[in-house]
This record gives C-alpha cells, structure tokens and sequence, in this order.
C-alpha cells in the first residue's frame, strides 16, 4: 500500500496548562499535568526521534498507564504492524523471522513486574473484589462516560498520539473500573461496573497522520500530539517512506503486505473473547519493517 505524503503547516494552537495544586511522586520524579515522551522510529537504517506532548488533563489515567509501559521498556522492539492512510499502529507485535506475531500482553507485562520489581497502577478488574486485575486501563473518552467540560487539550488532528483496543465483537463482559474523578460524577461512587470493550485498552497505539478524525475522539483516548511533527514525521519518516516506495522496481510492488484475517484477541483474559473468532486486515510492512525502538520519557 502507498501512502500519500501532505506537506503542510500545521498551526499548534496554544493550550492553557491547568496548575498542579499537589505534587506527587511518580517513578521517583514529580509529575506535571503535560509529561512528554520520544518515539524512536527505526526504518531502512535510519532513526526519527518524534516528540511528544501528553495531556493528564484529558487521561490521567491513560496517560500513566502509557508511561509505566514505556518505562518498563515494553514498547521497545515492537514493530508498526497497520500502516494506513491516517495512522500508524504499533504497540501489539513482534517480528519472529518475518512473520507478524501478536504479544502476549498479560504475560509480558507480569514478566516485567517480576523481573524489574515493579508494579503497574490497575484501574481495571474482572471482579467485583478487585482481585483480578486486567492490565488495561479505565477508557477515558465519551463514550465510556467520561467528559470533558471544558473541552480536551488534544483531538484527532494531525500528529495525535492514541491508545486504541481491539474490537471485542458482541459479547456482554463486564469489569470493574476505578474511575479518574474518584466518583465525583458517579454519586460519589469511585469504582463502577462498565462493558470490557471500552476498558480494554493495554498497549496498543497510533500516531494520526491525517488532518481530522474528531468522530473518533468519543470512542478512543488522544493522549498527546507530536510537537516535531513536521521535521521528524513529515520531512522525516514518511518523507522517507516515500523516497523507498519510489525507488521499487516493480510498479506492482508495495512497501505493505496485506494480511487478511489476522486473528485477534489471541491472549485476552477471557475465553469467551479469545474464541469468538475475530479478525482484522493490516498493511503491514514486512520486507523493510518500521521498528519502536525505543519509548523514552523525558519529562514527567
């Protein structure tokens, strides 16, 4: 699949920073409402570092839970696995001698706890007693309950960073959820019994490369937007991207594969969900991959 570079000015409005009335203490660092983090892409050689901006104003909640992974170096190694006309998916595969391969979310992430030490926040549960926790992290968008009165910080424009989940099909689970307001709009009550699919968000994200997808903010959680975008994503990767699609030799040839009936859900916590049989289609660079090299924060 070729994907059609746009080179534009994107004009960066200016957002106002709400004020931290406490400080608190997050991996040893004090945390700020507007952490950031850098994407190191690797492709055909050649490292683009894109800047991001993050908003705990929009999704506390998400937005640590984004942190802790890339901390924990979860992200690192990972390969983009759909590569669309307006996002770049990452954050759920491996290349295994150059087959697409799905990460084992749940036991990665145990196997990280264990070997680092570590425990990640949960704000998802499969029962009531909170005994079981999921890994996935409470959606923080509309159509999980959750508004904004002011309005959000980051939408899907340009250069947006957002954590999406799986399609979970029609099945009716349920989880527990520990809200980010504390139960401030829920009749005081901090944990509440919500549908698994808008809560089943573990490690899997994109970068929008479109121009806007506000549809799409009800549904998933825009944690931040890159603020290199246009020397590192556009003058850089894609730009680079381009310049490999245009050096083929067969017109014929693509810079994607189109993988049909990948099977999703492989490692989900319930069964029901794991069997259900659900599919999706990638474009998938296989023959010249782009690699998450690395997750870094740079500021908390």
């Amino acid at each position: 699949m070729k994907k059609k570079i746009l080179r534009r000015v994107v004009a960066v409005g200016t957002t106002a920073l709400i004020a931290v009335g406490a400080m608190a203490m997050f991996a040893g660092c004090t945390t700020s409402n507007n952490p950031e983090v850098t994407i190191t892409y690797t492709f055909n050689g050649e490292d683009y570092k894109v800047d991001y901006i993050l908003s705990r104003v929009d999704a506390p909640r998400t937005v640590q839970h984004f942190i802790e992974l890339a901390d924990a170096g979860f992200y690192d190694g990972l390969v983009v696995h759909d590569y669309q006309d307006s996002t770049i998916c990452s954050g759920g595969y491996r290349l295994v001698d150059g087959e697409l391969v799905e990460v084992d979310y749940l036991s990665e992430v145990r196997r990280l706890e264990e070997e680092q030490n570590i425990t990640f926040t949960q704000s998802v549960w499969a029962d009531e007693a909170r005994t079981i926790p999921l890994y996935s992290v409470y959606g923080e968008f509309s159509a999980n309950g959750v508004e904004q009165e002011n309005g959000r910080e980051y939408t899907h424009s340009q250069g947006a960073l957002v954590m999406y989940y799986t399609d979970k099909g029609a099945g009716n689970e349920q989880v527990w959820v520990q809200r980010a307001d504390g139960g401030a709009d829920n009749d005081g009550e901090e944990y509440q019994q919500l549908g698994y699919e808008y809560n089943s968000t573990t490690s899997l994200f994109y970068t929008f490369t479109g121009e806007s997808r506000t549809e799409a903010d009800s549904t998933y959680c825009v944690i931040g937007k890159a603020k290199n975008y246009a020397d590192q994503m556009t003058d850089g990767l894609l730009a680079a991207i381009q310049e490999y699609e245009d050096q083929l030799d067969d017109e014929n040839e693509t810079f994607t594969t189109s993988l049909t009936n990948q099977k999703l859900n492989t490692y989900d916590y319930f069964r029901s969900i794991q069997t259900a049989g659900l599919t999706a289609d990638y474009e998938t660079p296989l023959n010249m991959p782009i690699i998450i090299k690395s997750v870094e924060v740079t500021k908390y």
